[in-house]
């Protein structure tokens, strides 16, 4: 390797470095004048001027429900409403994005119903404990019933 060649490959690797920084930065900027999604402050929500409304929702039902907002691509707002004895949070959305909310919330209510439902783990182990019993049991009568016979 001569030294004209490693200097023209340090070049083009160069060039190469220089074009990739380029092309982030231009991306990040990208990125930046995107309008935020996903959970977002009241404030952020009130300036994309849409028409905000809000449902009620209690707090242990909060992460799920995120779940099923970020998979619906739903901009969304939480708030707490502390004036209520056991504390209710508001979920704030736009108001064109109604039709997602309800499809969300029709998900969702489905995954909490399939869920309350579904038996504990607990309860599950202790039924099948009993069939486990229950069947070792008829194989020990079979077994002594076959010995007498014989």
């Amino acid at each position: 390797m001569t030294a004209s060649i490693l200097s023209w490959m340090m070049k083009k690797y160069l060039q190469k470095v220089d074009q990739n920084k380029s092309i982030r930065k231009q991306q990040a900027a990208a990125r930046k004048r995107m309008p935020p999604t996903g959970k977002i402050s009241v404030r952020e929500l009130a300036k994309q001027n849409a028409g905000m409304k809000n449902i009620e929702i209690t707090p242990e039902n909060i992460k799920s429900f995120e779940r099923v907002a970020r998979k619906y691509g739903i901009n969304y707002a939480l708030k707490k409403d502390k004036t209520k004895d056991p504390p209710v949070y508001m979920v704030f959305f736009k108001g064109r994005d109604e039709d997602a909310i309800t499809a969300a919330f029709r998900e969702y209510t489905g995954q909490a119903l399939k869920k309350a439902n579904r038996p504990t783990i607990h309860k599950r182990l202790v039924k099948f404990r009993d069939v486990i019993k229950a069947s070792k049991d008829q194989n020990r009568t079979k077994h002594k019933h076959q010995e007498q016979t014989l």
